[in-house]
């Protein structure tokens, strides 16, 4: 049965996927028979050589299903190849980068200016950062919570320990919250620090902050909508595409109250707070061509054979114009307009 998603009271249906949380290798002989979607990029690559080999990544497991599923679409496409996947966190890709442990690493959050720096000193020039889809953090609590929206002081308030977005105090019960509709401590879930969705509400949510030593840490998003969704005084955050029914989001208000929700085009505008971007760190020397398994990946992810596996896993697509500003950027062929 295809899982389903709950955004703000709407129910979006999906299909189940594996998810990766280690060492993923994928024999693409095994599924060369299923049905391919084109990429829409066929004229282009008519005459390039095949890829065969092993396509290598390290990095996201926020991103682990994405990969995972993209890598399955060119097992389906090219015999010679397969994936091998390590998600251990965004964390993990930089090293790997550096080391040259892998050309390809994926990343919820943007590198630092101290990992890109490292990078630079050992290969001589900088990494390539791609977009490859968008993302939101959510905040989320257990299904028949009352609580509709949140202000972003208020926010700091439960999660943080130092309180840096202006709030005055901590909030540690649903009563101040709720005037006594809801009763108890609150019981804060968020993710481990080698996550980039970790650093990522840390820097946005907590203004850099600190946690709260009571955050309890979990390894995936995944995990932290399943220990809200059994709790009803639990509230956690984690990405878009991990949402299911046992839970709801929560909007949140900006300085003007303005309540925020994450809609897709919220999303894809930046509108929604805690909009980001996806991305695929790249090792490619300046001016030369990716080998042939890296390119057939990216050329697959920068196209709409590609934005619409990222869409069908609760992310939002990318428009036309930027897969082809990437896709120049890379020498790969741009994508056709398309007819009105």
């Amino acid at each position: 049965m295809p899982a389903a998603t709950a955004v703000q009271g709407q129910v979006i249906r999906k299909r189940a996927i594996p998810v990766c949380l280690g060492m993923c290798l994928l024999l693409l002989s095994m599924i060369g028979a299923l049905p391919v979607l084109a990429h829409d990029t066929e004229a282009g690559r008519a005459g390039a050589e095949e890829p065969v080999g092993t396509l290598g990544t390290v990095g996201s497991d926020t991103m682990a299903g994405l990969m995972l599923r993209w890598g399955e679409h060119l097992a389906r496409e090219y015999p010679g190849m397969r994936l091998q996947l390590k998600a251990s966190g965004s964390a993990s890709a930089p090293p790997a980068l550096t080391a040259g442990t892998t050309l390809l690493g994926p990343m919820s959050r943007p590198m630092t200016d101290d990992e890109k720096a490292a990078f630079e000193r050992r290969h001589g020039y900088p990494v390539e950062s791609l977009v490859v889809a968008r993302d939101a953090l959510v905040v989320v609590v257990h299904r028949h919570n009352p609580l509709t929206s949140l202000s972003l002081t208020e926010l700091d308030a439960i999660f943080s320990e130092t309180l840096r977005c202006g709030g005055e105090s901590g909030l540690r019960r649903w009563s101040s919250l709720l005037d006594g509709t809801l009763q108890g401590l609150i019981a804060p879930h968020g993710r481990n620090a080698v996550s980039g969705t970790h650093e990522m509400f840390r820097r946005e949510a907590l203004c850099n902050g600190a946690f709260r030593p009571r955050v309890r840490e979990h390894p995936g998003s995944a995990a932290v909508v399943s220990a809200v969704s059994a709790d009803p005084r639990a509230i956690g955050y984690a990405g878009l595409n991990h949402l299911t029914p046992g839970v709801k989001t929560v909007a949140l208000r900006d300085a003007q109250g303005v309540e925020h929700r994450p809609q897709p085009e919220a999303v894809r505008r930046g509108e929604y707070p805690f909009s980001r971007d996806l991305r695929l760190y790249v090792n490619r020397p300046p001016g030369e061509s990716l080998p042939s398994v890296e390119r057939a990946f990216i050329d697959l992810v920068l196209s709409p054979a590609g934005q619409a596996i990222a869409e069908e896993l609760g992310f939002v697509a990318l428009p036309r114009e930027e897969l082809n500003r990437q896709r120049r950027q890379l020498g790969l062929e741009t994508l056709p307009a398309v007819q009105p």
